[in-house]
């Protein structure tokens, strides 16, 4: 069998990156009453996958930025320059339209979700030897994967789950459109099994964590979105599958970048410590904790025996003051999104994407 181009220990990035989607999807095959196509998600259930997964993995950005002494050094204008710009866009964008806004981040949000998928598998097909026709194969299935349920959905119009709020994707019904990007999916997607199997027989490898990577994206953007028609199907699957790897690789690095003992930043040095990782998740869940309490005492307003407000007054704020407190409640999201497109740039001088921590 050929060297696999893993990011950490085989183990690590098969239980953390490679099986979330397929783990998840087996939990809701075990469990289908909880799964049931509706529009309806318990408490229990948004507190683990809303609370600790969706939202916390926005704030694990901080340790690969704000608390990285040399990121911040490095890249100081960078890190102000987008949460201000993204506040008073989202500030204006808001005061214009509520639900302009809510489309306009639930896009955002889709895009940065396709984008991470791409990434891994760029990052396992980085010791491959494959020629331009392969690797061409490869970007147009891990996106297909995506995209084909995303324009299901679009084509399909409301389902019993949404993205961030009701209506924040534009519809458009068409039978006829979902039944050609059908044909079109399901041939990407052989074309892609034949070119493996293809290539396994005559080079004799075969790159397990890559492969991994693209049937993953398959089962969760299928069966999480077209497959299902339930929020908690839809949420399991798309939050857990996106997250969870994400938290995984912000770990990754840090334990990479902070084995040295002359790298600057003594709390990421105790973070990324063997048994750092209580610090490092204890951390971004009260962030997230704080966060979205804020979120449902002053808009949400859903969630209040989760944070014991049940018994405070429900607050009716006027527009102009929700287009200051939502575009602010947003900002790590937004500044989530956008930086994750600069973080992960990494030259590879500056990080070894190998084995060995």
């Amino acid at each position: 069998m050929n060297k696999q181009a893993w990011i950490g220990k085989p183990w690590t990035d098969s239980v953390f990156i490679l099986l979330p989607p397929f783990f998840s999807l087996l939990i809701i095959i075990l469990f289908p009453s909880f799964f049931q196509d509706n529009k309806n998600m318990p408490d229990a259930g948004w507190v683990v996958l809303v609370l600790l997964v969706d939202v916390a993995h926005v704030y694990s950005t901080l340790y690969r930025t704000y608390f990285d002494p040399q990121a911040l050094s490095q890249q100081r204008f960078l890190l102000w320059i987008i949460p201000a710009l993204s506040f008073i866009g989202g500030v204006v964008i808001y005061s214009l339209s509520s639900l302009l806004f809510w489309r306009i981040l639930a896009y955002v949000a889709v895009f940065h979700f396709v984008r991470q998928q791409y990434g891994f598998m760029r990052v396992y097909s980085r010791q491959e030897n494959a020629n331009r026709v392969s690797k061409m194969i490869d970007s147009i299935t891990i996106y297909t994967a995506a995209i084909y349920p995303m324009a299901y959905w679009h084509f399909s119009g409301p389902r019993n789950f949404n993205w961030f709020v009701e209506n924040d994707f534009v519809f458009f019904e068409s039978v006829f459109i979902r039944n050609i990007l059908g044909i079109a999916y399901f041939a990407i997607v052989a074309m892609y099994i034949v070119k493996e199997i293809y290539n396994a027989f005559t080079t004799r490898t075969f790159n397990i964590p890559k492969n991994a990577v693209i049937a993953g994206t398959l089962v969760s953007w299928y069966f999480g979105i077209v497959y299902y028609n339930g929020d908690m199907a839809f949420t399991l699957l798309n939050v857990v599958s996106h997250g969870i790897p994400y938290m995984a690789l912000i770990w990754l690095y840090g334990q990479k970048q902070y084995k040295d003992p002359g790298k600057r930043g003594s709390f990421l040095r105790l973070v990324f410590s063997r048994y750092g990782i209580v610090v490092f998740l204890l951390l971004i869940f009260v962030f997230a904790f704080v966060e979205e309490g804020l979120w449902d005492m002053t808009v949400w307003q859903e969630h209040a025996t989760v944070f014991g407000t049940a018994r405070l007054p429900a607050l009716d704020l006027s527009q102009q003051l929700l287009s200051l407190i939502v575009p602010l409640l947003a900002l790590p999201q937004i500044t989530h999104y956008i930086l994750d497109g600069f973080i992960w740039k990494i030259k590879k001088e500056e990080f070894k994407w190998s084995n060995e921590i």
